[in-house]
C-alpha cells in the first residue's frame, strides 16, 4: 500500500492563529491580499414519496492560490469542475460542494498560511460539518515529506482509513506514487482538530502533494497563479480521476437512509 513515512514538520510557525484572526488584520484587504470561494450545492426535498440526492463529500483547498500553488486548481477539478471556465467535467458528473482559501498577492503568500488545525472559516467548518466526507488539498516540499530531492509523491493522511485505502489504491493504478503520511500531525493529517477530519463521522483524507509533482500538472513556464487553471497537463487529469474514482467507491458504501 506504499511506504509509511515519518514525516519532517511541514511549516514554520503561523503569522496568524486562526482564519479568524487573520480576517481580521485592518492590513489585509479581502479581494487583494486573499479571496475565498465555495461551492455548496442545493438540495432540494420536498417530495415526500421521493429521496433527493445528498452531496456527500465536500473537497477543500485550505492553502490555495500563491500559498500552496496547484491546489486551488485540484480542488475545483476533483470536485467535478474545470478549473478555468467552472464548467461541469466530466459534463455527467458527479460533482461534489467545495471551499478554498486563496492567497492572491504577486509575492509573500506564505505569510497568509493557517495550520489546518487552526482553520476556523465559519463556511469551511459548516460545509465540513454538513458532510460525511472531507478531502483535503496541500502542497509541501520534498524534504518537508522526508522524500528525496525532487521526488514526485502524494502524501496520504486524515482518519479516515478506508478512504485512505481507496486512494492509495487507485494512485497506484493511476501510476502516482503514493505513501502513506505519518509522524508530524500536520502532514499526516491525524488530529481530530484537522479541518479535513471535521465532518459529520469526525474523518477525512488530507493529500499533501510535493511541489515537484504539483509542476508536472501544468505546462512549462505556466505554473502560476494566473495560467495554471487553462494550462493543465495529462497528470493533473489523471491525479484527478483517481481522487474521484476513491470518492466514489467510498460513497457507493454510504447509503442515505
Amino acid at each position: 500500500m506504499g511506504t509509511v513515512l515519518a514525516s519532517t514538520p511541514a511549516q514554520a510557525a503561523d503569522l496568524y492563529a486562526s482564519n479568524t484572526a487573520l480576517y481580521s488584520d485592518p492590513a489585509l484587504v479581502e479581494g487583494v491580499d486573499y479571496g475565498r470561494r465555495s461551492r455548496r450545492h442545493l438540495i432540494d426535498d420536498q417530495d415526500p414519496a421521493a429521496r433527493a440526492q445528498l452531496v456527500r463529500t465536500t473537497v477543500i483547498a485550505p492553502h490555495g492560490g500563491g500559498i500552496e500553488g496547484g491546489t486551488s486548481e485540484l480542488c475545483l477539478a476533483i470536485a467535478g469542475y474545470h478549473p478555468a471556465d467552472l464548467t461541469p467535467t466530466p459534463a455527467a458528473g458527479p460533482v461534489h460542494d467545495f471551499w478554498m482559501f486563496e492567497g492572491l498577492r504577486s509575492s509573500g503568500n506564505s505569510a497568509l498560511h493557517v495550520t489546518s488545525t487552526h482553520c476556523d472559516d465559519t463556511t469551511a467548518r459548516a460545509m465540513c460539518a454538513g458532510s460525511l466526507n472531507v478531502v483535503s488539498l496541500h502542497g509541501c516540499t520534498a524534504a518537508q515529506a522526508g522524500l528525496e530531492t525532487g521526488a514526485q509523491a502524494v502524501l496520504v493522511g486524515g482518519l479516515n482509513s478506508t478512504l485512505r485505502q481507496y486512494l492509495m489504491e487507485e494512485f497506484a493504478a493511476a501510476g502516482i506514487r503514493a505513501v502513506t503520511a505519518s509522524g508530524e500531525e500536520e502532514i499526516a493529517g491525524i488530529s481530530p482538530e484537522n479541518i479535513c477530519n471535521r465532518s459529520l463521522l469526525g474523518m477525512g483524507a488530507q493529500l499533501e502533494i510535493t511541489t515537484d509533482l504539483r509542476g508536472a500538472m501544468f505546462a512549462a513556464g505556466k505554473n502560476t497563479r494566473a495560467d495554471r487553471a487553462a494550462n493543465t497537463l495529462p497528470l493533473f487529469w489523471s491525479f484527478t480521476g483517481a481522487v474521484r474514482t476513491a470518492v466514489q467507491r467510498l460513497e457507493a458504501t454510504q447509503p442515505v437512509l
